[in-house]
């Protein structure tokens, strides 16, 4: 019997792995470059984690969670979003201890019962950012222009940042109920799951995507404009910030939400026009109680996260730009030529690969060597190279060690093969490579 991956939880083959590593690789050295530390939570949490942060009204929540009962009846969950659990684990570990203020970031697959459809996996990727301690509007500044800075270095143009604020608790306590009844009226208009949301929580209405709900709610009041004081001025300086201090362009989209209880103040979204329908790369925003409701200790907080599968649909051929590493094949025919090879592929990744990284840096993987151990025929080994997409073949045999010297066969140009002294391989290769 042959099995299948199940429906939505897609294998990532060894052919498209390396777009994946180079975006994650930008990304971990833009965000620890800005002060981020990495945070890895475990997959499986407390069901409570979510209902409890998310929201029990929600489709994430009532809809989409895998959720089931252990042996020893305990509510799990597979994570469907990752700010839920990074807080469980900043107050479980009592982080606001070592700084006032912490920069996390992560990188991983969430899941989502859903159907599958473009830019829509049951098992997907994010990568996100979290500042958390502080309710101070230039955190919700900063925390957008690295969501824009991440994006432009992925190579994507086009995009556009939806920006909004939903005020504190009291204001969306009060826009609720004016919301609730200017769609008292329109009851019988508004689809099944709306109907719902208008009693548990009417907000959830704005985020419909239903082609008749949309209609109705365009001419609702709108919750930026009924922000108290404190919230108005806080929106307006992070407005300000984004202009000014970062150089950030965005649209005000006043009947956006989101679709997570735990948002106060600022959200954001952010689409691209190559996504169609669900045109959303990512998004996020301010969740200053969120903390506290943990048992945490009363500081505010923002983040984002980001698609990874949506962004490679955006970048639709460029993501091919996120290049393969060259490989190098060393065909080696007899035992001395087996161990010169063996030395010759480690002085090539020392070179070309800064490993170990200098500084501490994330190193960038330039070459690839592939070694052939076996007994076959050059004729045999060629093919392998070729077979697996080799730039450069290095050629070793007897003679060539006798004489201190190494063919090389250009697989890119075509061009014949040559000899060359074997001290002068390294440099070679990297000049083939452009790498010099």
């Amino acid at each position: 019997m042959m099995y299948k991956s199940i429906r939505g939880m897609e294998d990532i083959l060894p052919g498209g792995i390396r777009a994946w590593q180079s975006l994650e690789r930008i990304a971990r050295i833009e965000l620890e470059s800005n002060g981020y530390s990495e945070i890895r939570t475990p997959i499986l949490e407390e069901t409570a984690v979510f209902s409890r942060s998310i929201g029990d009204t929600t489709d994430i929540v009532t809809k989409e969670m895998y959720t089931f009962v252990d042996k020893k009846g305990r509510g799990l969950s597979l994570r469907p979003e990752g700010t839920a659990p990074i807080v469980r684990a900043y107050v479980e570990h009592s982080l606001h201890r070592i700084s006032n203020q912490s920069r996390l970031y992560y990188i991983g697959p969430m899941f989502r019962s859903e159907r599958p459809q473009k830019g829509r996996s049951r098992q997907f990727h994010q990568i996100g950012a979290e500042i958390i301690g502080s309710s101070e509007p230039q955190m919700d500044a900063e925390i957008i222009a690295r969501l824009s800075d991440l994006l432009k270095l992925f190579g994507l143009e086009a995009f556009q940042i939806k920006l909004n604020s939903l005020g504190c608790k009291d204001d969306k306590d009060k826009f609720s109920g004016k919301l609730k009844n200017y769609l008292k009226g329109k009851k019988n208009k508004l689809c099944a799951d709306c109907n719902n949301r208008l009693e548990k929580n009417c907000l959830r209405v704005l985020d419909c995507k239903n082609e008749e709900c949309v209609k109705i709610v365009k001419d609702s009041p709108d919750i930026a404009d009924n922000l108290c004081g404190r919230c108005g001025e806080h929106f307006g300086k992070v407005k300000m910030m984004l202009e000014s201090y970062f150089g950030v362009q965005f649209v005000e989209s006043k009947k956006m939400v989101r679709g997570l209880d735990y948002y106060t103040g600022t959200v954001f979204e952010v689409t691209h026009p190559d996504l169609g329908g669900q045109d959303a790369l990512g998004g996020g925003g301010r969740y200053d109680n969120l903390v506290k409701e943990f048992g945490g200790p009363n500081v505010g907080a923002v983040g984002f996260a980001i698609g990874i599968e949506r962004v490679f649909i955006a970048l639709g051929d460029k993501k091919d730009l996120f290049g393969s590493p060259g490989l190098v094949y060393i065909a080696t025919l007899g035992g001395d030529a087996k161990i010169k090879g063996r030395k010759l592929a480690e002085e090539l990744r020392l070179r070309w690969n800064g490993f170990p990284p200098p500084d501490g840096r994330l190193y960038n993987l330039n070459v690839v060597t592939l070694l052939d151990w076996t007994d076959a025929s050059l004729r045999s080994q060629m093919r392998s190279a070729d077979r697996n997409g080799a730039r450069v073949v290095i050629i070793l045999g007897d003679d060539e060690i006798k004489q201190n010297k190494a063919a090389i066969k250009d697989m890119e140009n075509k061009e014949p093969q040559f000899l060359i002294d074997i001290g002068s391989v390294v440099d070679e290769v990297g000049k083939r490579m452009g790498l010099c």
